[in-house]
Formats: structure tokens, sequence, C-alpha cells
């Protein structure tokens, strides 16, 4: 199992509409076929630690069952036409990829 988590930092001029517009992009990528399951959200309303980064406006985790499942999402037309289309949106994006 490979785990995909990415964070996005979006523009701070973006309105509520937009935003919204954004998370609905980020959800189409579930439709790429070597996806196993997503999970979309902002961040949690967990207690503030000195360990726990909030700052950011959208987290997307996938699961992929393997590397080269990852490694096929990344060219998927799919997930292209997301970056494509939605890069201008954010200020700043971070991957974290680990193996489970």
């Amino acid at each position: 199992m490979l785990v995909h988590s990415v964070y996005f930092w979006l523009k701070p001029e973006l309105t509520r509409a937009q935003r919204a517009r954004f998370r609905a992009e980020v959800g189409k990528l579930a439709a790429v076929r070597t996806v196993e399951k997503t999970y979309i959200g902002p961040p949690a309303g967990t207690p503030e630690r000195g360990v726990t980064d909030k700052t950011f406006d959208v987290a997307l985790t996938i699961l992929f069952r393997n590397a080269a499942a990852h490694d096929a999402y990344q060219v998927d037309p799919i997930h292209v036409s997301f970056v494509e289309g939605n890069q201008a949106s954010w200020v700043r994006v971070q991957v974290y990829d680990s193996e489970g």
C-alpha cells in the first residue's frame, strides 16, 4: 500500500465559491482508475499542539495498491487536467508519500 498525502494552501483572495469549486475538483481525482480510496477535508478541529500544522486549506489522502499505481496516477489525464486547471488556485502544495 502507498499512502499519498497532499496538502494545499489556497490563495487568500479566493472567494467561498471558488474554494468550494476547488474542493469539488479535488474530489474528481477519486475517478482515477488506480485510486483505491480518497479522503478529503479541511484541518481537523482537534486541540492545538506544538506538533500540529493547521495552516493548510485542503488535505487530500489517496491510497494506492502500490508504487506502480501511484506512478500511473501521476500521468493519468484526470490528474494532469486537475493540476493544469487548478494550479492557479494555490500558493503552496506539500506532498508526503509513505508505505503502509
